[in-house]
């Protein structure tokens, strides 16, 4: 379940941006209407703030498998999983709800252009005329609490899970319970990274190519989700197989030359 829940928000995650980039970049048509804008805007980041409690859900799940193994069916039954993944959706839609509900109450004075790909939130409320003060400092301890909370919480489900490992006295149960959690870490490496570089360099007032934190932005709403599902499906032995022929057919066709 823990699975099926981060790919729903992978699929929606990067729905919400891939239309409006061919619309931009290919059909070369970026008008947005307003509430067009804050639709979208309310989408991403909804789906955007559910990514990393998502990972915290897989982190509690790889856990409980590795830690307590033999109570895994009593612990994480359908039901607990079910409570925990509508809990965190039903705190992400609200708290998403608030802030972009927000805009609409500002007034835009000036220019109406957009620096960015989409309906970004920090690009729309510099547009804004008056005080943007109360929206900039819920935005910015929102983005502290997105960070550090699920950062902390992986960090202790691993630090457990590598205790329980180094207990393990099979090498090979101590390989197969690491192999479990490779494509989760490489998951959170792939989304905490880029969303801690922006929020460190803007957080502290470093000058930088704004493109940059586009660029960054960009590598963590669309690169997960596209890398999650190649990574869960090699761990498909069929497909694993697959890959190993046709690496062998490969090499048998065209040897390497010495």
């Amino acid at each position: 379940m823990a699975v099926g829940n981060l790919a729903l928000v992978d699929i929606v995650l990067s729905t919400s941006l891939v239309p409006g980039m061919i619309k931009t970049y290919i059909v070369l048509d970026n008008f947005v209407p307003f509430k067009l804008c804050l639709v979208q805007m309310y989408t991403y980041y909804t789906f955007l703030s559910l990514e990393p409690f998502s990972l915290c859900i897989l982190s509690y799940d790889r856990f409980i498998a590795i830690c307590f193994p033999l109570r895994q069916e009593s612990i994480n039954t359908n039901t607990r999983m079910a409570y925990i993944i509508s809990a965190v959706w039903l705190f992400c839609i609200v708290i998403a709800l608030y802030a972009v509900t927000s805009i609409p109450s500002l007034s835009f004075c000036g220019s109406l252009e957009v620096h960015s790909y989409f309906c970004d939130y920090a690009p729309v409320l510099v547009l804004a005329c008056g005080d943007t003060r109360p929206q900039w400092n819920f935005v910015t301890a929102l983005t502290i609490l997105f960070i550090t909370v699920p950062l902390i919480f992986i960090f202790l489900t691993y630090m457990g899970i590598l205790t329980a490992v180094f207990r393990m006295k099979n090498n090979q149960s101590r390989y197969k319970a690491l192999a479990t959690c490779t494509e989760h870490f490489i998951l959170v490496a792939l989304f905490f990274i880029p969303i801690v570089i922006i929020f460190c360099f803007t957080f502290f007032g470093i000058i930088w190519n704004p493109t940059v934190g586009l660029v960054s932005l960009s590598f963590s709403s669309l690169i997960t989700p596209c890398v999650n599902p190649i990574l869960y499906s090699l761990k498909t032995k069929e497909i694993r197989n697959r890959i190993h022929s046709l690496l062998t057919q490969r090499l048998s066709v065209h040897p390497l030359k010495t």
